[in-house]
């Protein structure tokens, strides 16, 4: 039987970004998670991703476009996007802290 490894990571907020908004914290193949971050006077410039992604809003609050629908996010808030599709995060009323989970693992279907 194989045993299953288990990741813990304590404190999100020991997790540092250096020079990037976004961090990888872990990854598998099946998934991968990241912690990103915007502060409310950045743009958010990313592309579409080759696969589905689910935010959990951790702290803040800003507004998020995908496909040319707007809504409004703040902490507590999960917002699911499929794989391709144009988002972004804007008019961010505060800084904006999101956990990201991937799965397939973020640009695994690339490889």
């Amino acid at each position: 039987m194989m045993k299953k490894q288990v990741t813990f990571l304590s404190n999100i907020d020991s997790v540092s970004q250096v020079n990037d908004k976004y961090v990888e914290i872990l990854r598998s193949d099946s998934m991968s998670v990241g912690l990103y971050q915007l502060f409310k006077t950045d743009i958010d410039n990313q592309l579409p991703h080759t696969e589905d992604e689910a935010y959990f809003v951790l702290s803040g609050s800003a507004k998020i476009e995908v496909e040319g629908k707007i809504s409004n996010v703040r902490s507590g808030d999960v917002i699911y996007v499929a794989a391709n599709q144009k988002h972004h995060f804007f008019d961010m009323k505060e800084d904006l802290k999101v956990l990201v989970f991937f799965a397939p693992a973020e640009y695994s279907t690339l490889m």
